[in-house]
């Protein structure tokens, strides 16, 4: 039997669920593999549990299989009908548990921090009860939605004890990262707030402790793509190259897709170009009856069934590609995963807004526009596909590709990996 010198755990919401940091956690755990962890667990939910939940999801015949050394665990809930949500959480909590006192040095990675902090936590607290050996190192990922659609409503709603629930269990962990600058300040001014009406401390802690961690994004799934295999993708889809723009990610009202179709239609691109949405989400039959009525209806193609093979050649061969985010009270885009994906794809420009932490993900490599800007959008879109050359364009995707590998999940990895006590991860 071969013995586990040492694991990395990673809790977060994990395929199928659409959503940047389930990529995130697939791609640091294959990472981890490369870096010398003889084990990757993702603590996950049941497949039953994310679809009840109404989360948008991929087909299960398109999630990519992981490399052997990694195990997806979603542990069974625990309890009856009379423990309604905590019966699911306990089945996390458990398993963290049995993973953290069997007596492999183990790294725990958490994206979002409520609720999957807050089960580490949890978990640690009874390994330590056990009396068994804990050897574990914690690091947690605050992703944005977790404090906009979370410590957000708390502070708002003066639930202090809410809050605190939620930014103790943070700092209680060894590492505090966030996804971006943007995401740090965040937390910080939030935690500011319940300091100011609660007489707490956590603001200073926040700003000492958090540190920045990009997304980690497989570079190599994006870059030096095979040119007849864009083709042959495409044609497979009935599109040829630069003949479509191009939206890919979730369907939701922040997103800003309906203003995306408008801007389409009030663009003299839409001429000879069709506008393609990829995605899936709670907003997707609104928008698809939004579109119906668009004069340009018949220009307008809905994909709800792109898998993650398959997305890097569609951006690799759009005209443009368009994510107009707008802040709303549940979300803010606090990075933008999408968007440095297309841009280490290649393709046509990237046009989209700067809410939240998009600038971070994009540098000076995007075409910007202001939030609910239809018009914005149709000029942007002209300048984009019909007053650039296509060396301009080749030129431009070459920049934004530079500056995007620095989003590598390799050298992410490296990075947030660097403080780690060596006798409980890995050598460089």
């Amino acid at each position: 039997m071969t013995t586990i010198e040492n694991r990395l755990v990673i809790v977060v919401r994990a395929d199928p669920v659409i959503c940047g940091h389930s990529v995130e956690a697939r791609n640091l755990a294959e990472t981890a593999l490369e870096r010398g962890f003889d084990e990757v667990r993702i603590v996950t939910w049941p497949i039953e549990t994310l679809e009840r939940a109404g989360l948008p999801l991929k087909p299960l015949d398109s999630v990519l299989p992981y490399s052997p050394g990694i195990f997806v665990d979603r542990p069974a809930p625990v309890g009856d009908y009379k423990v309604p949500d905590g019966r699911y959480l306990a089945g996390i909590i458990g398993r963290l548990v049995e993973l953290f006192t069997d007596g492999v040095p183990t790294v725990c990675l958490s994206l979002y921090l409520s609720p999957h902090t807050i089960a580490v936590a949890d978990a640690l607290r009874a390994a330590w009860g056990t009396g068994l050996p804990v050897n574990v190192t914690t690091i947690a990922e605050a992703v944005g939605s977790d404090v906009t659609n979370v410590v957000r409503t708390a502070v708002t709603e003066g639930r202090l004890g809410a809050a605190a629930h939620i930014l103790s269990s943070y700092l209680s962990q060894d590492h505090c990262v966030a996804v971006s600058e943007y995401t740090r300040d965040l937390i910080i001014t939030e935690a500011e707030l319940v300091d100011q009406h609660h007489g707490t401390r956590f603001a200073p802690q926040c700003r000492e402790r958090i540190t920045v961690s990009y997304p980690a994004i497989d570079a190599d799934a994006y870059t030096h793509l095979d040119e007849q295999v864009i083709d042959e993708v495409l044609a497979a889809r009935g599109l040829e190259r630069e003949s479509y723009v191009l939206f890919l990610s979730r369907l939701t009202a922040a997103k800003g897709v309906e203003e995306l179709i408008t801007g389409f239609e009030l663009s003299e691109s839409h001429h000879d170009k069709t506008l393609v949405i990829a995605g899936r989400g709670p907003q997707a039959e609104a928008i698809r009856e939004f579109a119906s009525h668009s004069p340009m209806v018949d220009r307008i193609r809905f994909l709800d069934d792109v898998g993650d093979a398959e997305k890097p050649y569609l951006m690799a061969g759009c005209a443009a590609f368009v994510l107009p985010s707008k802040p709303r009270p549940e979300f803010v885009e606090t990075f933008g995963i999408a968007l440095a994906e297309k841009m280490l794809a290649g393709g046509g420009p990237v046009i989209t807004t700067l809410t939240g932490g998009i600038g971070e993900a994009i540098g000076d490599h995007a075409l910007i526009v202001e939030v609910e800007d239809p018009e914005g959008i149709a000029a942007a879109l002209d300048k984009a596909i019909l007053h650039t050359t296509r060396d301009e364009r080749r030129e431009w995707a070459d920049r934004a590709r530079e500056y995007a590998l620095q989003f590598d999940r390799r050298r992410v990895f490296d990075k947030m990996f660097a403080s780690i006590p060596r006798a409980k991860a890995y050598e460089l």
